[in-house]
């Protein structure tokens, strides 16, 4: 299963691509699309669906998983992550592909083992995880490759238990 993981947002959206099946990962590509926070908001937006569409084309992933949008009392930080998390999934619908939101919590738990693991944490774990000689930098570029992880790991173990759950109701 071929995942690409959204850590969205405005200023920083992190991307990652992962390979992947219940146990085993290997790590396409991973990046972050950056926009200057002073620049009009529609215009970041159409340049954030112009890469996320891009990386859909060239990766044909299978699936998109996007961390669920985190309300804190920081209604600004909110609503940018909103809107970069509905270019997200707007891309990816257009293409047909379906998209999965994952909890923050959820994300920790399935690569460290905690869910109240911090970023440090999870940026070695994806480390570890992937194989990988250099830490992906940013945060938000091993967070994407954790969301991807997470889906990869529990997306098909969760497919597989609904598909049982529709053959037991037939």
């Amino acid at each position: 299963m071929r995942v690409l993981g959204v850590d969205p947002g405005l200023t920083r959206c992190g991307l990652g691509v992962v390979d992947g099946r219940l146990g085993r990962a290997r790590m396409v590509a991973v990046g972050v699309v950056r926009t200057p926070s002073d620049g009009e908001a529609g215009e970041r937006l159409v340049y954030l669906e112009r890469e996320v569409d891009g990386w859909l084309a060239r990766y044909a992933p299978d699936v998109v998983a996007v961390e669920r949008v985190f309300a804190d009392s920081n209604v600004t930080n909110v609503m940018s992550t909103a809107h970069a998390t509905a270019v997200a999934l707007l891309t990816a619908t257009k293409r047909g592909i379906p998209v999965v939101f994952h909890t923050p919590t959820e994300v920790k738990a399935a690569v460290t083992g905690s869910g109240r693991a911090d970023k440090a944490q999870v940026t070695a774990m994806v480390t570890r995880i992937l194989g990988l000689e250099v830490a992906p930098r940013p945060a938000d570029a091993a967070d994407a490759l954790a969301l991807a992880i997470c889906h990869a790991w529990r997306g098909a173990q969760t497919a597989r238990l609904e598909a049982l759950a529709k053959q037991a109701r037939a």
